[in-house]
C-alpha cells in the first residue's frame, strides 16, 4: 500500500535523531510538509538538510525543548500559522533516566513529569485549535505501559499517563481528529543503546551480551529498524487509517504478544 501525504501539514518534536527523525523523514517520503524540532540547533538543522536532501520535501526546523511550555506553544503556532492549520501530530520527547524508586528524589520526579505527561499535555493543548476535519495525533509511549519494571520506574509511571491521555482525546475529540498510541518495541537506536548499557552494567556484563540476552527474547528474533516504527506510525497518520482512533499499536516484534 502505498500511503499518500501529499500536502499534509506535519509536526514532530524531538525529532534530530532516533524514532521521532525516523517519522519525520518517512512523513516526508509520503509527501508531507513537516515541522521538527530539538533542543540542539546544529542536530536540528543537520537532521532538515538530511530530509530535505533525502526527500526534497519542505521541512522547516526550530530549536524547542519539550520542557519548556512556551517555546513548545510557540514552536507549533508558528508551523500552523504558517501552512494554515495541520493535519498530523507525533508526540515524541527523550526518555527519563533508568533507575529504581530509591534512585530518584522529588525533583527527578517533576522532570520526568514535565518531559513525558506535561510536554503530551502541552502538544495536544497548542495542537488542538489548529486540527481540522480528518487530521490525526499520534502518541509515543514505550514497553513500559504494557509492562512495567526494568529499572524504569518514571517512564512506567508518566507514560502510562500519556496512554491514558490518548484514549480520553481519542473520544472527546471524535469524530474530527483520530487520535491513537503507538508502544515501541526495542527499536535500535541511541536511547535503546544506553538502556542496554545501564543494564549491562547493573549485571556485570558486556553491552552487547545484554543486547543479544534481549533480541532473544523477542519473537521476531532482533531488534526493530526506525523505519519499520516510521512506517507504522505513518499509516496511522493517514488517511488510510481513516476509522482508526482509539487504538494502541504495538511495534514490538512480538515482545509484548504475552502482555494482557
Amino acid at each position: 500500500m502505498q500511503l499518500d501525504l501529499t500536502g499534509k501539514r506535519a509536526v514532530v518534536p524531538a525529532s534530530s535523531s532516533g524514532l521521532g527523525y525516523a517519522i519525520a523523514m518517512e512523513l516526508a517520503r509520503h509527501g508531507a510538509r513537516v515541522a521538527i524540532s530539538s533542543r540542539d540547533e546544529g542536530r536540528i538543522a543537520a537532521a532538515a538538510a538530511s530530509i530535505i536532501e533525502a526527500t526534497g520535501a519542505e521541512v522547516s526546523h526550530r530549536v524547542c525543548d519539550v520542557r519548556d511550555d512556551a517555546a513548545l506553544e510557540t514552536w507549533i503556532d508558528a508551523a500552523a500559522t504558517a501552512w494554515g492549520g495541520l493535519d498530523i501530530v507525533v508526540h515524541n520527547s527523550g526518555g527519563p533516566p533508568a533507575g529504581s524508586f530509591a534512585d530518584f528524589s522529588l525533583d527527578d520526579w517533576e522532570g520526568a513529569y514535565r518531559l513525558l505527561l506535561e510536554s503530551a499535555i502541552r502538544v495536544a493543548g497548542a495542537s488542538r485549535p489548529h486540527l481540522g476535519p480528518g487530521s490525526a495525533l499520534v502518541f509515543m509511549t514505550s514497553m513500559s505501559v504494557r509492562r512495567p519494571g526494568g529499572n524504569l520506574i518514571l517512564s512506567s509511571v508518566f507514560r502510562a499517563g500519556v496512554a491514558a491521555l490518548a484514549k480520553s482525546l481519542a473520544a472527546e475529540w471524535a469524530p474530527d481528529v483520530r487520535v491513537n498510541h503507538v508502544i515501541p518495541g526495542r527499536i535500535a537506536t541511541e536511547r535503546v543503546a544506553e538502556l542496554d548499557a545501564y543494564a549491562a552494567n547493573q549485571r556485570g556484563i558486556a553491552t552487547d551480551e545484554m543486547a543479544a540476552e534481549m533480541a532473544a527474547t523477542i519473537p521476531m528474533g532482533r531488534y526493530g529498524d526506525p523505519e519499520e516504527y516510521a512506517r507504522a506510525v505513518s499509516f496511522l497518520a493517514s488517511d488510510a487509517a481513516s476509522y482508526l482512533t482509539g487504538a494502541t499499536l504495538q511495534i514490538d516484534g512480538g515482545a509484548l504478544v504475552e502482555t494482557y
